[in-house]
């Protein structure tokens, strides 16, 4: 099965480091896409040994809005 998964990326010095929103999962690279792909690495091994009821909350789950507001 299947699961879209929502990332965050953020660069941290010479780093990208991508953040899980629904399975709390971090990894890092030297580009983004090498980010991305060291965690969906990490995604794939969770996925793989998660019992039923942690899949539960995330499968057909809609993708949270991910947005930005200014604070002063």
């Amino acid at each position: 099965m299947e699961h879209r998964l929502s990332v965050v990326v953020s660069k941290e010095g010479d780093i990208y480091v991508a953040r899980g929103v629904e399975i709390e999962l971090a990894s890092q690279g030297n580009s983004v896409e090498e980010a991305l792909d060291n965690l969906k690495d990490a995604f794939g091994l969770w996925l793989k040994h998660a019992e039923p009821e942690e899949l539960a909350p995330i499968s057909g789950k809609r993708s949270p809005l991910v947005t930005q507001v200014v604070a002063a």
